[in-house]
């Protein structure tokens, strides 16, 4: 497969070139205007952010998105669909209330904001791909029904997957409620009792009444009940609960994978990662840590397997923030995986492996700088 195109602009800025026209310019460069937009349903896939986390991408950048496709003659609207895990986006009502929040909405937007999957998660198209893990795909009726897709992606570290990105969006995040159960359905997190505190913090945010504490006030998770969709990993501060990964963790990844190629097959996309705030967790939990890194730039490109990794690789070759680096070492980090030491457990080579194997893009880039 030959190399894909990948185009990349740095955070600098200048009176006469900001960041808006500067993502503008890159998009039209990596092939916005190659697209017919003429009346045309257009999605723009994004995350909204649970209220509480600040590193969401801002929604000035999905308005000038919004504000090309209008001026190509295209219907566009933002869209997401809803999560496993108890929080502000696991409905249509609640989700929407909190896109309106972090300032997703038709003034701010130009838009309208609609949530893929409908009011309860039900709400979604059967995409048939016959892959390896994945027969029909189960993906939000709006997103299924859009004539065009364009992800914008906050590139960040994401605990189960090692980084989330191009593929992460439009894989899980364009997956029913039924879709992201498929997904986590291979890794069942467990419990680690010797560092349980008996906190209740997991018990509290399981959506699925699976997490309970013993006699002993020591977590357990009833298999039977359990979704594995990784909430409590994600609220444990005590390392207590974790994905037993093995092969586990590369099936979710390859599922990710099967579900982004279900997404865009047959119709036109471009995908658009944001470096920046690159913090260590998904945008899914109500609080965001330190970044891994100092803001790189922007990418963008019609294939999104290049997209990911070239992305991945600038993180890696990236010197690391401050409160990574060790006391007086002398070592910045450049070139070493910052998403293996915040997920030590992942492997995010993984998704982008698959992806190329299925033919949903490739690893082998070229990057051009604008």
């Amino acid at each position: 497969m030959e190399s894909s195109e990948v185009f990349f602009t740095d955070m600098h800025s200048t009176p006469s070139l900001n960041l808006l026209k500067k993502l503008e310019r890159l998009v039209r460069a990596a092939g916005f205007d190659d697209i017919d937009f003429d009346r045309k349903m257009t999605a723009l896939k994004i995350h909204f952010g649970e209220p509480g986390n600040l590193a969401y991408l801002r929604p000035n950048f999905a308005s000038r998105i919004v504000k090309m496709v209008r001026e190509k003659g295209g219907k566009p609207f933002l869209t997401d669909c809803n999560t496993l895990y108890y929080g502000m986006r696991s409905n249509g009502p609640d989700h929407l209330e909190a896109a309106f929040s972090n300032g997703y909405n038709p003034l701010s937007a130009g838009c309208h904001v609609v949530i893929g999957d409908g009011i309860k998660g039900t709400d979604y198209r059967e995409i048939e791909v016959n892959l390896d893990y994945t027969t029909r795909a189960m993906i939000g009726t709006a997103i299924a029904d859009a004539d065009i897709v364009i992800s914008l992606n906050h590139f960040k570290g994401h605990e189960q997957t090692g980084f989330g990105g191009a593929l992460k969006n439009l894989g899980m995040g364009c997956a029913s409620v039924g879709g992201k159960l498929f997904l986590h359905s291979g890794n069942p997190p467990v419990i680690y009792e010797k560092n349980c505190t008996g906190c209740n913090m997991c018990v509290i945010n399981c959506a699925h009444d699976a997490v309970h504490l013993k006699e002993n006030r020591r977590a357990y998770i009833d298999k039977d009940k359990c979704t594995g969709c990784g909430q409590c990993v994600a609220v444990c501060q005590y390392d207590a609960a974790r994905v037993e990964w093995g092969d586990g963790g590369d099936i979710l990844s390859r599922k990710i994978a099967e579900y982004a190629f279900a997404v865009v097959r047959g119709k036109p996309s471009l995908h658009i990662n944001f470096i920046m705030d690159v913090s260590p967790d998904c945008d899914c939990w109500g609080h965001n840590d330190l970044p891994l890194v100092a803001d790189i730039g922007i990418a963008a490109s019609r294939d999104p397997v290049a997209l990911d990794k070239a992305c991945a690789d600038m993180v890696v070759s990236a010197p690391a923030s401050p409160h990574l680096l060790e006391k007086d070492s002398g070592n910045d980090l450049r070139g070493t995986d910052k998403f293996k030491i915040a997920h030590k457990n992942t492997d995010w080579n993984a998704a982008l492996i698959h992806a190329e194997k299925i033919k949903a893009g490739t690893m082998s880039y070229k990057l051009i700088r604008i």
